[in-house]
């Protein structure tokens, strides 16, 4: 009988040690986010405090170091300092390197590679993809996105929920569900300023 005691309080002790991994794990790249985001978030308010074109209420942030299959599309409310909504985004197929979870950027046309920086989101068109919109460069990074075609769009192979491992590539644009993308659209359109995007890595 003691025996059995023994086995299952180490198999207990193990299945807790493991579960106490998981969570400082999880912690510590919550803290990691956090710490990106918020970077991104100071240099946001920085640009809108020098140019009163940007919208200082609401601005969106694509964070590439999480893998396409989780939320990392965030829509970040400036006044009360926090996010309000997040979604999946897709990033350029020439941004794949054959290492999962690594990913390379170009500012080069015809790379179908993302571009990391700030951008503002011009107004909308249709194209092949629909509705769409124009999405400006502001760094030496991504100075060619608008020579480059590179939009906001949806694409219907893009989930609406998060599932394990990746999603689908554009080609170079962010690209999000149908679903996600009107709720954003409803954003932009109501903004009388320009939105600010910062994708980072």
């Amino acid at each position: 009988m003691k025996k059995v005691i023994i086995v299952f309080l180490f198999i207990f002790a193990l299945f807790v040690g493991y579960l106490l991994l998981s969570d400082s794990k999880e912690i510590a790249s919550l803290s990691s986010e956090n710490k990106r985001i918020e970077s991104q978030i100071a240099d946001i308010k920085k640009l809108i405090s020098k140019n009163p074109q940007y919208n200082n209420k609401i601005a969106f942030f694509i964070d590439m170091k999480i893998r396409s299959g989780k939320n990392r599309f965030f829509v970040y409310d400036l006044k009360e300092n926090k996010i309000i909504d997040k979604g999946l985004v897709a990033h350029g197929s020439g941004s794949e390197t054959g290492i999962k979870g690594k990913l390379r950027f170009s500012n080069v046309p015809n790379s179908l590679s993302t571009s990391l920086g700030k951008y503002y989101i011009g107004k909308h068109y249709y194209g092949k993809f629909g509705r769409a919109y124009k999405l400006y460069g502001l760094d030496a990074t991504n100075s060619n996105a608008f020579k480059r075609d590179i939009v906001f769009h949806y694409y219907y192979d893009v989930p609406y929920k998060e599932k394990d491992g990746y999603i689908c590539n554009s080609f170079g644009c962010p690209m999000v569900n149908k679903k996600y993308f009107d709720r954003i659209s409803r954003l932009i359109d109501s903004s009388e300023s320009d939105i600010l995007m910062s994708i980072y890595y």
